[in-house]
């Protein structure tokens, strides 16, 4: 198959933003794919349609600036520098200035070899990388067409701009092999399982329905991890799930540990891959795990090495970082405060086993140690008895408790109520923080304009049409240096149009990619005619958060999709009791 005809699929789904149609398009090229035999390029193509060459946790990076994009656009089309900046100033995207200057050829590249080329260049390092990789790029767009330069350009960005996120490629998998979407649950759950959806297209086409439902997790590949759906005091978690484990919830870093042997894996909650970034832990899986193969979770928070005291969580970040590991390794150590265990090779998967059985085989496998701990937990049966769990921790300094369903399976990929969470609270205030995405900001005005920056449009995630709605705009919380060096990193991610993933009613001067998430505090959920959240088609208005402020800065640990989600806003909204 080759590049060329995929690029085309491209431009046909970058002139819809209805994911129906995105759906139709995908699943079509799927089948035609299939069709003409060309089964090694489906993880290609899925990989390509999200603008990447593997999944996320592969930490596969290109490491070409746009200086050196434009230098490539330049040699591939004999232009000289200056007149690509100018293009490029005039249209804003460099894949848009490929298309205009590249030669408008036939080209015989398919699929696997553009991949492959791609591939061997993200992999150039060391000395003379620089002019490697320039020479290497642009001998790729001058053997390209227009439309494919186009495409390459945005790959290598990571700027597709086509809104396709891994919903819709569920969808078009399931659609493409049986005509409907009724395989979306069970390739959801091998997705949840592997974090690798050019893995599920390749098992789904190559070894049938059959593999996807016996499919299994992977040492080393992360599981996409288990969140907890939030109540708004003791009294309701009871109401729900009754006699349950209750452990402290601690503000630090979730960490997901694989073991083979004496290779580590150390994955963050947005499936990042952290393992050199915290070295102590890398040598405690070595030494305090009883098991050959193991995969376990727990919440990772720096200490103070005089006073044994946990620090807190905007101290524990510092610890996220390429650089001065070591260093800051003496002055911030980590412990790891394990709570969960899915996988030993002694046991096999055990994600479907209820919590209390797999709580017992986590007591057997983690040794105690100066790093790894295991979390305590308490069974209560009764209101009060949560509540005093609950007040105790609070009191410790944690930020409230997870209640946790004895019988409750770990349910890979999303937010249910086998763990629910109860986080301390202001009085009058939200029971918790509202974690928000940013897709837009407006400029500031007044003491701001010099800023840059005013309120930020934010929104959370509609789980059943895999988009962004709009719920406040925010203005407050942050400081005058955080403000900067947000703006800063959201300029990173501005587009001239609104994101195609985006529901929004209201138009801030920056669009911004869905990327960025941040906790945000409110008083209250109330009923909005402006805002998208929870809007339905029969006209019915939304919901917004009332009064709403920034707490800390960016979440860069949570994905977009991780944000709360407008059913979890109807909960709270609900469990207010009064109509607003």
């Amino acid at each position: 198959m080759k590049f060329c005809v995929l690029t085309e699929c491209f431009e046909e789904l970058s002139v819809t933003t209805k994911r129906l149609e995105m759906i139709e398009i995908i699943s079509s090229f799927l089948k035609k794919t299939i069709r003409s035999g060309q089964l090694e390029a489906l993880d290609k193509i899925v990989y390509f349609s999200q603008g990447q060459l593997s999944p996320a946790f592969r930490n596969i990076e290109f490491g070409i600036s746009e200086k050196l994009i434009n230098k490539a656009i330049a040699q591939a089309s004999g232009r000289l520098d200056e007149v690509i900046t100018r293009i490029f100033y005039d249209t804003g995207d460099y894949g848009l200035v490929a298309e205009k200057v590249c030669v408008k050829q036939e080209n015989s590249l398919t699929i696997s070899a553009v991949y492959q080329q791609l591939y061997d260049l993200a992999c150039i390092s060391g000395k003379g990388c620089v002019n490697k990789k320039l020479w290497l790029l642009s001998e790729l767009l001058h053997k390209t067409g227009a439309l494919e330069a186009k495409y390459i350009v945005r790959i290598i960005l990571k700027k597709m701009r086509l809104g396709i996120g891994s919903p819709t490629v569920l969808d078009s998998l399931s659609l493409a092999y049986t005509g409907n979407k009724s395989l979306r649950k069970q390739l959801e759950r091998a997705y949840n399982l592997c974090s690798d959806l050019g893995i599920v297209a390749k098992v789904l086409f190559t070894d049938g329905i059959e593999s996807i439902a016996k499919f299994s997790l992977i040492v080393g590949c992360p599981i996409r991890m288990a969140l907890a759906s939030r109540l708004p005091n003791a009294a309701a978690i009871i109401e729900k799930i009754g006699e349950c484990a209750v452990e402290e919830k601690y503000d630090g870093f979730r960490c997901q540990v694989h073991k083979d042997a004496d290779q580590i894996k150390i994955y963050s909650r947005n499936l990042e891959d952290m393992t050199e970034m915290f070295p102590e832990i890398k040598q405690a899986a070595l030494t305090q795990i009883n098991e050959k193969q193991a995969i376990f979770e727990g919440e990772a928070i720096s200490y103070d090495p005089v006073t044994n005291s946990d620090l807190p969580f905007q101290v524990t970040v510092q610890r996220k970082r390429k650089y001065d590991i070591k260093h800051m390794q003496t002055k911030f150590p980590l412990k790891m405060f394990v709570f969960d265990i899915l996988y030993t090779s002694g046991y096999g998967d055990i994600t479907v086993q209820p919590y209390h059985k797999r709580r017992q085989i986590m007591e057997e496998v983690i040794n105690d140690g100066s790093v790894f701990q295991k979390s305590l937990f308490e069974k209560v049966k009764t209101t009060t008895q949560l509540q005093a769990v609950f007040d105790r921790a609070v009191g410790n300094g944690r930020e409230g408790i997870v209640a946790k369903r004895l019988n409750g399976i770990y349910r890979a990929g999303g937010r249910n109520f086998n763990w629910i969470k109860l986080k301390r609270s202001i009085e009058g205030k939200l029971a918790d923080t509202i974690d928000c995405v940013i897709v837009g900001y407006n400029f500031g005005k007044g003491q701001r304009a010099v800023l840059g920056m005013g309120a930020l449009l934010a929104c959370v995630y509609n789980q059943k049409n895999d988009s962004f709605q709009t719920i406040a705009k925010i203005g407050t919380g942050l400081s005058e240096n955080e403000m900067v060096k947000m703006k800063e990193m959201l300029d990173k991610f501005k587009v001239n149009v609104k994101p195609e993933c985006v529901d929004s009613l209201l138009k801030p001067d920056v669009w911004i990619q869905p990327k960025f998430v941040v906790e945000v505090m409110a008083d209250e959920v109330t009923r909005s005619p402006v805002h998208t959240c929870g809007k339905r088609e029969n006209g019915s208005i939304g919901f917004a958060l009332r009064f709403p402020r920034t707490v800390g800065f960016l979440r860069t640990d949570k994905n977009p999709e991780d944000a709360t989600s407008v059913e979890e806003i109807v909960d709270v909204f609900n469990s207010q009791g009064v109509e607003k």
